[in-house]
């Protein structure tokens, strides 16, 4: 079987998965952006793959100047190959210049993108564009599909999701798969947890979820996520992993986490003033059938 024919595979097996309805309270979101289709790459199969999940904080560093530039090295910095970022501004307001961060970032950084709004509001005035905010994954291999999951959300709290992205790795699909947890209610996002595990139970492929999870290791909400799934820092990290806050970081509440297929060899949390939290880093070999 070629290269491209596996991953075709896997995208119209998921493509039959989501005409299933879903369990209980997993709301439906929309994809906001379709970025471009898979390309065909010669040469032998990808191994390593570099990832990584930043919460940037919408550019706005730890002294309190919004600098996307500084955000962009400090990926840039990492060698990641495909990075999941949480609190993303597109066209938002004034606290981040009214700019489109995944279409700058994007292109400063020459990578694909998908960018997924958690809050999405109308325009201060008509004609301009709507106001959105959430997750962005930027990869440097083709993203051949994605979708979007609004995640079970409770009163007066704030909307959350899971963004997933498909990447064709040489001829092999990865699932990489960002989210940013509740910060609110210990039940909400235990709720959320669940809708995440149930949305990547199927089809079964290699699998990254990355994020901001708001819970410690030994909450429960990571208890259920590791009983699924591998948490990347105790296996190839070095320390405690810490994340947040910057620059005296206290808990590590930032995650790598993989399935069957995947194989980490390094992770690492780079040290950088360009969010409140810090980045997480992270290398596997992709074990492709």
């Amino acid at each position: 079987m070629s290269k491209p024919s596996r991953v075709n595979r896997f995208v119209r097996d998921t493509a039959e998965m989501r005409r299933l309805p879903l369990i209980g309270s997993v709301l439906a979101g929309c994809l906001l952006l379709v970025v471009s289709p898979l390309a065909a790459q010669a040469g032998p199969r990808a191994r390593e793959v570099k990832t990584l999940t930043f919460n940037l904080h919408h550019g706005a560093g730890v002294d309190g100047v919004l600098d996307l530039e500084r955000v962009a090295t400090a990926i840039e910095a990492s060698g990641a190959s495909v990075v999941g970022l949480q609190e993303v501004d597109k066209f938002w307001s004034e606290r981040s210049g009214w700019v489109d961060q995944p279409a700058w970032l994007a292109a400063r950084l020459k990578m694909q993108y998908v960018f997924a709004a958690n809050l999405d509001l109308d325009p201060l005035e008509p004609g301009q564009p709507r106001r959105q905010y959430g997750t962005l994954v930027l990869s440097k291999y083709p993203i051949v599909d994605s979708r979007h999951t609004l995640l079970p959300k409770h009163p007066d709290s704030e909307q959350r999701g899971l963004l997933e992205a498909v990447v064709d790795v040489d001829g092999t699909p990865l699932r990489f798969a960002d989210t940013h947890l509740t910060t609110i209610n210990d039940g909400e996002r235990q709720e959320q947890v669940n809708a995440v595990l149930a949305l990547l139970q199927e089809p079964a492929a290699p699998t990254v979820l990355v994020g901001d999870m708001n819970a410690i290791p030994t909450s429960t909400e990571i208890k259920t996520i590791t009983a699924q799934l591998t948490d990347t820092w105790p296996k190839v990290g070095f320390g405690l992993g810490l994340t947040s806050p910057v620059p005296i970081a206290l808990r590590r509440i930032d995650y790598l986490f993989y399935s069957a297929g995947l194989r980490p060899t390094a992770a690492s949390v780079p040290v950088t003033l360009a969010a409140d939290h810090y980045p997480v880093a992270a290398t596997f070999d992709l074990v492709a059938e």
